[in-house]
């Protein structure tokens, strides 16, 4: 009979278990529909910057835009910004990307490189203060529903920065968004910006100058690159969960059908032994 209790208990237990994460899986679809919407937008977006930006790039530029400079690959400083979640219950998702922003740290230094790091989410942050590791910025406000003025806050500083000489690359490790189920971890380079060698010239009739346009586009399109990897993130993240909680859901169902057998089965036996204790009494009174 205790063993019976005891599988009921469990039984209980474990659908209780099984209905928190199958509303966490259905929280998780909502907000990836919206989050996925929100990166859809962003990358048409930035396309065109980038196009514009081909069409009136010339060698000559970098003199008079110091946002176009491109310092030696294998000296200077470089800022690396790394992007995690707040929260867990994300599968291997947090994991990844910590593994990602960890390798490419040891793999700059190891060139001779001085590495500042730049922490975005709670999980990330709390791994390298625990390993030991210096943070020359962490953000735990951003959240799942990241914004344009997100990005600027993020970026900006490191963009004067760059401008005034003092960081010599920016680079950004997040989660790209393919799809819910594809969300690998990728670096990306946003300073020095990554110039065209492939286009061909197009002839613009501008207005204002080629100057002035530049002087407001390329700022939009650094912040834009940082919004890109911010908004992917979080809907990876979303994807990251929806998957992790449908996975312990269906874990969980299947226990359930397993303590259930083995409760039917006790139960069987325990209906069976009372059975045959009463006939075992019955004989004894005939006798």
């Amino acid at each position: 009979m205790a063993k019976s209790r005891e599988l009921r208990r469990r039984i209980k237990s474990v659908e209780n278990t099984r209905q928190i994460t199958k509303t966490m899986e259905m929280v998780a679809t909502s907000r990836l529909k919206r989050a996925q919407d929100r990166v859809v937008a962003a990358r048409p977006y930035a396309e065109v910057l980038a196009d514009v930006i081909a069409g009136l790039y010339e060698p000559g530029l970098a003199e008079r835009f110091p946002i176009l400079r491109q310092p030696g690959a294998d000296r200077g400083r470089v800022a690396l910004v790394f992007m995690t979640s707040n929260r867990g219950l994300c599968g291997g998702f947090n994991a990844n990307l910590i593994r990602e922003a960890q390798d490419r740290m040891l793999e700059l230094e190891s060139r001779g490189r001085e590495v500042e790091l730049h922490g975005i989410g709670r999980k990330g942050i709390g791994y390298f203060r625990y390993i030991g590791r210096e943070l020359a910025s962490a953000r735990q406000d951003i959240g799942d529903h990241p914004t344009p003025e997100h990005a600027s806050e993020v970026i900006q500083p490191l963009l004067e920065r760059f401008e005034g000489g003092e960081l010599d690359a920016v680079e950004v490790v997040f989660a790209k968004f393919n799809n819910p189920l594809s969300t690998p971890p990728t670096r990306l380079t946003i300073l020095p910006i990554v110039t065209p060698t492939d286009r061909l010239p197009v002839n613009y009739l501008l207005r204002p100058s080629a100057d002035e346009i530049l002087r407001a586009i390329l700022p939009m399109y650094i912040q834009n690159q940082m919004y890109r990897a911010l908004v992917e993130t979080a809907a990876s993240e979303h994807g990251a969960r929806r998957t992790a909680m449908k996975s312990a859901t269906d874990n969980a169902g299947d226990m359930i059908d397993y303590l259930r057998r083995t409760y039917n089965r006790a139960r069987q036996a325990q209906i069976t032994q009372e059975i045959a204790e009463i006939v075992g009494g019955a004989e004894a009174l005939k006798g």
